[in-house]
């Protein structure tokens, strides 16, 4: 197979040209090329008078490949091998079916491979169904009536099921497309295999969680829902079992392979797994507020001339601004035409994070705005000090917002000029629950506010109109990624033999794609059933 990259289509071009564009590059007949498909898609806005579409296409031709592309004599051209997910030869002989804690995008591709493997696996998800699991959420976002064990954070499909269904990754790993050809067979849009930023949409993800499940289940696999883990049964440093509890009753359940692909919220576990001989470290996380702008400018920004032309749809960003007091600020998860929604899974404390449809034609931009916290700013050395850390943030915000979970606000403006807000301007804050318009120096730890504030000027020289007085935080995301790291070796298992931390929750991810990843990975492990 011969790959081409970069052909460019101007705004107006169709995609029908690109196989004349491919033929003249390889300077050979239309009529050679059997078949042709693409392979990475984006948009080129670099030049604002330019705005376009570049393409990397993967064909099979009907002539001699090498001979072609020897002869073509361009370094846009190259042979690959078409991508194959091969599964590692399956060594695990035990009698017992396999545990996976969690049915997030780790807990969903472990339990995959899994099945796949022959292995019957068991998930154990806290929360409810992906339906039940919606009512609870647009309960709390009505009527602030929070269920602690179905919310944005716990229930099938895991955080990422009620954000942008962001796919984009930085990291590197054959089993990427793995997981983006599970996740388009279980319903996404076609475009997330070869877009450069592939999404979902919170709207299409219920459809392809429940596909998901479906799969595991028509494998033999198992999952069952209000399943809450309690407790690892371990004897001689190995687990035997574990123990959870299901609408009241509690179920013991043997095995000598537990996956944890708990998400970064499920707080009570993380203490289960230290108190049971797990050893956890600190790490950093991040810390900071949503900010919300008009779609209209964003894409204005990124655009120029070229802003509201159908083709190019919601314009997103993605910002970073380095030693600035001594700690990095960035923006994460842009979700371009989205809401930003009320995201806490403990009474008491207020979470924010961002969400789009894969439609993306809401009034506003948001993303978050966040600064890395080191464990040296940690409040103690204790291993669970940041999720303590982040839990008292939480509660300020509360507090600060005047409870019922309403989030604290401020105009980017009085940010700016460290004034409390007490008006609203153009932009309207797409938070369910309300806002309370406050100073956030109140409720974020200073060196956060300080970082805030410079990388909100440098950010503006970067994308005009970033520093947008009317423009809205809303504070305070802590949940961005995990503050622990539950210690694991080569073969992938904690200090109780049997049991593989795995994703988000136990430090080794960010992200839906790069949770996958390691449930694919932490599957591997225990097919392979080493010690």
């Amino acid at each position: 197979m011969i790959r081409i990259n970069e052909i460019k289509l101007s705004l107006d071009e169709e995609e029908i040209l690109i196989k004349a564009k491919a033929s003249k590059i390889l300077k050979i007949n239309e009529k050679y090329i059997k078949h042709l498909s693409i392979f990475k898609k984006s948009i080129d806005a670099r030049k604002k008078d330019n705005v376009h579409f570049t393409y990397s296409v993967d064909v099979e031709i009907a002539l001699d490949e090498e001979q072609i592309v020897k002869k073509c004599k361009s370094g846009k051209v190259s042979i690959v091998k078409p991508y194959r997910y091969e599964a590692p030869v399956c060594n695990r002989k035990s009698e017992f079916r396999p545990i996976v804690v969690g049915f997030g995008p780790a807990g969903m591709l472990a339990g995959i491979i899994l099945a796949e493997a022959g292995q019957r696996p068991i998930i154990l998800e806290r929360g409810k169904g992906i339906d039940e699991r919606t009512r609870d959420v647009k309960e709390f976002w009505t009527k602030a009536k929070l269920d602690e064990e179905s919310n944005v954070q716990f229930g099938e499909g895991g955080a990422g099921t009620f954000s942008d269904g962001k796919l984009t990754t930085g990291i590197k790993s054959p089993f990427i497309r793995k997981v983006l050809e599970e996740l388009y067979e279980a319903g996404a849009p076609e475009e997330i295999l070869y877009s450069a930023k592939p999404h979902i949409g919170t709207d299409r993800l219920a459809v392809v969680v429940k596909n998901i499940r479906r799969k595991i289940e028509k494998l033999g696999g198992e999952i069952r829902l209000e399943s809450r883990l309690d407790e690892l049964l371990i004897a001689n440093g190995f687990v035997h079992g574990v123990r959870y509890t299901k609408h009241g009753k509690t179920y013991d359940l043997e095995t000598d392979s537990v996956i944890m692909a708990i998400g970064h919220s499920a707080r009570d576990t993380v203490e289960m797994l230290y108190n049971s001989g797990c050893e956890v470290i600190q790490k950093a996380f991040s810390v900071g507020a949503r900010i919300e702008h008009p779609q209209s400018l964003i894409n204005k920004a990124q655009y120029g001339e070229f802003a509201e032309h159908p083709k190019l749809g919601a314009a997103d960003y993605k910002l970073s601004c380095h030693g600035l007091h001594e700690r990095g600020a960035y923006t994460f998860c842009m979700c371009p035409g989205g809401t930003v929604v009320a995201a806490a899974s403990e009474k008491g404390g207020v979470i924010v994070n961002g969400m789009s449809s894969l439609a993306r034609d809401g009034e506003n931009a948001n993303s978050a705005l966040l600064v890395g916290i080191e464990p040296k700013d940690f409040p103690s050395e204790h291993p669970l000090a940041g999720i303590y850390y982040q839990r008292e943030i939480e509660h300020k915000a509360f507090e600060l917002a005047g409870g019922n979970y309403k989030a604290p606000a401020q105009l980017v403006g009085d940010f700016l000029k460290n004034e409390k807000s007490t008006a609203l301007g153009d932009v309207e804050p797409t938070y369910p629950l309300g806002v309370t318009l406050t100073s956030l120096s109140e409720c974020l730890p200073d060196r956060v506010t300080k970082t805030m504030q410079s990388a909100i000027v440098e950010m503006d020289k970067k994308l005009s109109g970033f520093a947008l007085y009317d423009a809205v935080l809303t504070a305070p995301e802590t949940r961005s990624s995990s503050s622990v790291r539950i210690l694991r070796d080569e073969f992938l298992q904690c200090a109780i033999r049997g049991v593989y931390p795995c994703g988000e929750g136990a430090g080794y991810a960010g992200g839906i794609v790069s949770a996958a990843v390691d449930g694919i990975k932490c599957a591997h492990a225990v097919l392979k059933d080493e010690h």
